[in-house]
């Protein structure tokens, strides 16, 4: 047998926590020394310690621990009530960690207000394209909204084009447009030039895109998490300019390598006098 504290020790938990397990009748000593009332404890009740803070880090309640166990859940259903935590723990690390790169970027750009010149944007005319698309929707244009929608969808765009043996002719181009329910959703298309046949295939849309008469552009550099500094020297170059935006941007995807420090993507806003 061992005392409560080698028992706390194997079992990674604090003498208090046993106490409390104790008086809640949740894990309780397999002997108690009527004289000292010292505790007691069994090696193979580690086993019920084990599921007890298995189960607490799952985010059940003591009282539904409780139950649990003397409901006698298998070793195969709490492993796969674990996995299943596991996986909100990693969704949940994620965001954070896409939290964390929205931040840092909304900061950096702070720091260069004013010190990034409005000389690198050019205008210039965009001539029309063929684009294989396809399309979701969006809560907002912020990039915590876009990211996720974007993503997917040109993951599953290449899949498809490659079923349908269809290869792509340029480069990638996303769109956007004001989704039709209104309340800031946005309409996300993510193309790819091609040169296929114009039409709705039973995979993707082939669509033209129309040319766009003048457009201030600028390059960006880095993820499209990080582009909201480059939006914002754009957007000041119109406004001084005396022009006036007619639309969303669009991103033309010049170089895309697996590291998206490396992207250079170019920025094309349609924009009329004011």
């Amino acid at each position: 047998m061992f005392t409560i504290g080698d028992f706390a020790r194997h079992g990674r938990v604090s003498v208090r926590m046993l106490r409390h397990y104790d008086a809640i009748g949740l894990l309780r000593p397999a002997r108690v020394d009527p004289a000292t009332g010292y505790r007691f404890y069994e090696a193979v009740q580690l086993a019920r310690l084990n599921r007890v803070v298995a189960l607490k880090d799952l985010g059940f309640t003591l009282d539904q621990v409780r139950t649990i166990l003397d409901e006698r859940v298998s070793t195969e259903e709490l492993r796969g009530m674990l996995r299943l935590r596991r996986a909100e723990l990693e969704a949940a690390v994620a965001d954070a960690t896409a939290r964390l790169a929205r931040v840092e970027a909304r900061l950096r750009t702070i720091e260069s207000e004013g010190r990034m010149p409005t000389e690198d944007v050019v205008v210039k005319s965009i001539p029309p394209v063929r684009v294989a698309e396809l399309t979701g929707t969006a809560g907002s244009y912020g990039p915590e909204d876009i990211g996720p929608v974007i993503q997917p969808l040109y993951g599953e765009l290449f899949r498809r084009l490659d079923r349908a043996g269809v290869m792509p002719t340029g480069p990638g181009i996303a769109w956007y447009e004001d989704a039709p329910e209104g309340g800031g959703a946005v309409v996300v298309h993510a193309g790819v030039t091609v040169s296929a046949e114009p039409g709705e295939g039973p995979d993707f849309a082939v669509v033209d895109l129309p040319a766009i008469d003048r457009a201030a552009t600028a390059v960006h550099r880095g993820p499209m998490d990080d582009s909201v500094a480059t939006e914002q020297v754009l957007a000041r170059w119109i406004d001084t300019s005396g022009h006036r935006p007619t639309g969303y941007a669009r991103e033309l995807y010049l170089e895309c390598p697996e590291d998206t420090a490396k992207w250079v993507t170019e920025l094309q806003v349609p924009i009329t006098p004011a």
